[in-house]
């Protein structure tokens, strides 16, 4: 068994075995029966949330479901992974602080699947790539340009780029840029040669900064041919991508994020396998 906390952690042939294993997610029906996966998810979770409770049932298991603030409590964390192990088989945790998920994979021999931190979120990057392999046909050799600030997405772009190999960039304003990722902050120029355009939402407070760093269709169109947005979600029409290349070709579509149910299936069989 193997927690899921970082991209790096793990081999990229590792990685594409989950690939390899959500391509014949078919075969493993039943490979949850009688295994109970404990989830620690905020209200506010939606995508993450429902495709991994759907594909656990899938899979013949049972989900029981706490808030992450749960997790916040007097009782050292690894008091609370002692006896959670005990009927666990493996949990999945949305929480802010990435050293949380590291201590309770120290504290227990059940996996722990990391749905979301504020450093990286490895099963949404794993969805996607999975799903650009299936519509790129050089998806590791396509060149990547993040656009947006030193967040929880960009980070976990990085960590992607590190993980397999691939070509990233960033732009946007300079005291935003993600420690050692190449960056340029005009996005006029930054986009030209590009293949995958990616953004992540801009917090209130910085979208004054980003005025200058909205994609267009006409940016996108200064980019390679054939080359596709790919916003995370939530995005907002009007900040960082406009409604009118939301409306294009250019963008992934809804569909792009359908495969995230059957990569954290893949996830979850990987990690107890």
């Amino acid at each position: 068994m193997k927690s899921f906390i970082r991209l790096t952690d793990h081999k990229k042939e590792e990685l594409l075995k989950i690939f390899e294993i959500a391509d014949t997610i078919e075969e493993y029906d039943g490979f949850l029966k009688g295994k109970t996966i404990v989830m620690f998810f905020p209200a506010s979770s939606i995508r993450t949330r429902v495709s991994f409770e759907k594909g656990i049932y899938l899979l013949g298991g049972q989900s029981i479901l706490f808030d992450p603030k749960t997790l916040d409590k007097k009782e050292e964390i690894k008091d609370v992974c002692g006896y959670l192990q005990n009927w666990a088989d493996a949990v999945i945790v949305r929480y802010p602080d990435i050293s949380m998920l590291d201590r309770m994979a120290d504290a227990m021999s059940a996996p722990v699947i990391n749905a979301m931190t504020d450093d990286n979120h490895p099963c949404e990057m794993m969805s996607d790539l999975y799903t650009l392999s299936g519509i790129r046909e050089d998806y590791l050799g396509d060149k990547y340009l993040f656009v947006g600030g030193d967040g929880n997405i960009g980070k976990a772009w990085k960590e992607a780029s590190d993980a397999f190999g691939l070509s990233l960039t960033q732009c946007g304003p300079d005291k935003y840029r993600i420690p050692g990722v190449p960056y340029g902050d005009n996005l006029n120029n930054a986009i030209v040669g590009k293949d995958i355009v990616c953004t992540d939402s801009i917090p209130s407070s910085m979208l004054e900064n980003f005025k200058n760093y909205q994609i267009t269709k006409d940016l996108m169109e200064k980019a390679n041919n054939n080359a596709i947005l790919n916003p995370c979600p939530p995005f907002y029409r009007g900040e960082e991508v406009s409604a009118d290349v939301i409306d294009s070709d250019f963008f992934v579509g809804y569909e792009f994020k359908k495969n995230l149910l059957k990569v954290q299936q893949a996830i979850m069989i990987y990690a107890l396998s």
